[in-house]
């Protein structure tokens, strides 16, 4: 009994394999432009006692809209040179069951569900009414995805990256159907190389750089276009991108230099940085003589100001140092103490003195003589 269960298993398995039956494969979902075109992939089985009726003089494709009712809802047939609701056209060989199919300037009222009928002779009229296309067309193309890769690992949009780390950006777009090719284009503040690709159903464009601190905050914008009879339509996305460095000092950071001492540092990193002082090799704190105060600039950057009301030598050193979780910098400044007005007075006096006697002198040579 168990050898004639395997047997008739495997007959059902063979026939499974060699006899097929009417089954068809199609485009589920398609985006569609108003004013565009429209492409659904189509490919069909029927069953073999049919194929004899399917041949390339007879085989007509049928297009059947939100039903399968084959006289209300059809909107194109390839044999009828009427136009109908729709206007297109099979482009595959309907005798090689190839029903993909083209439909042009699509407007918002073809949206909904199509099932396809075949029909060939008398002998072969077949409704695939389980699997449908569902079009849905807007008056908007779909935005673009823009995603970030770092070290050519894929990342979430808008995370700090490490500068000096590789960024790669990548727009991708679904490749609709319309009379010219989509164009995918960056708008930044930098200007980066970009690399454009392509694939079958999908646009893709890649900007490749090495992050720094000057694309910290930057936003790129990647832009989609279609021309649509003679007109644009645009779709974009957009992604910000944060850096992390280590802090900069600016070269705007200086002193000034008399019986008051003012010095003003300034710093910029991400992570925010913190800015220390050290007179002469060690560090600077609030007192009775020594006044620091910080200034927040922007959520990168920090001002710093001390005020010294203590007299300094020719020797003296003030250090600014500033610090972030990705590194540091620091600045020197020497610091010359102004000469006091006493001592402009005596040296003042002393000079004319001298002059004086120079005078005096030569008034007594020339009496003399």
């Amino acid at each position: 009994m168990e050898t004639v269960e395997k047997i008739f298993f495997y007959f059902l398995l063979f026939q499974g394999v060699c006899c097929k039956d009417f089954s068809i494969s199609l485009s589920e979902k398609i985006e569609a432009l108003s004013g565009s075109c429209v492409i659904i992939k189509c490919s069909f089985e029927i069953r073999d006692d049919y194929d004899k009726f399917l041949t390339e003089k007879a085989a007509t494709g049928v297009w059947l809209k939100d039903g399968t009712h084959a006289d209300i809802n059809q909107v194109f047939n390839s044999r009828n040179p009427k136009p109908g609701p729709l206007s297109g056209k099979i482009t595959g060989n309907l005798h090689e069951k190839n029903c993909t199919t083209i439909f042009y300037n699509v407007s918002s009222r073809d949206s909904g569900s199509y099932y396809f009928r075949i029909m060939s002779g008398e002998g072969l009229k077949y409704n695939y009414i389980h699997h449908f296309s569902t079009i849905n067309v807007t008056e908007s193309p779909p935005k673009p995805r823009v995603q970030l890769y770092v070290d050519e690992e894929k990342r979430q949009d808008q995370e700090e990256v490490l500068e000096g780390s590789s960024v790669s950006l990548r727009c991708s777009a679904e490749t609709l159907c319309s009379s010219s090719p989509a164009t995918l284009t960056w708008s930044s503040t930098p200007r980066i190389p970009l690399n454009d690709s392509s694939r079958l159903q999908e646009l893709i464009s890649d900007l490749k750089f090495t992050a720094t601190h000057r694309e910290h905050r930057v936003t790129f914008t990647c832009t989609i276009t279609y021309q649509i009879q003679d007109q644009n339509k645009t779709a974009q996305d957009s992604i910000t991108l944060l850096v992390q460095y280590a802090p900069q000092i600016s070269t705007s950071s200086s002193c000034i230099s008399g019986d008051v001492t003012v010095c003003l540092c300034e710093a910029d990193g991400n992570p925010s940085p913190e800015l220390e002082w050290h007179l002469s090799g060690r560090p600077v704190t609030n007192s009775s003589n020594r006044f620091i105060s910080e200034e927040r600039l922007s959520s990168t950057g920090l001002r710093s100001s001390i005020t010294l009301h203590q007299s300094l030598t020719n020797t003296s050193t003030l250090l600014c140092v500033s610090r972030n979780t990705r590194g540091s910098d620091k600045q020197l400044f020497h610091l010359l103490q102004k000469s006091a007005p006493w001592v402009v007075f005596i040296s003042g006096f002393g000079v004319g003195f001298v002059a004086l006697a120079v005078i005096v002198l030569l008034c007594a040579i020339t009496c003399i003589r």
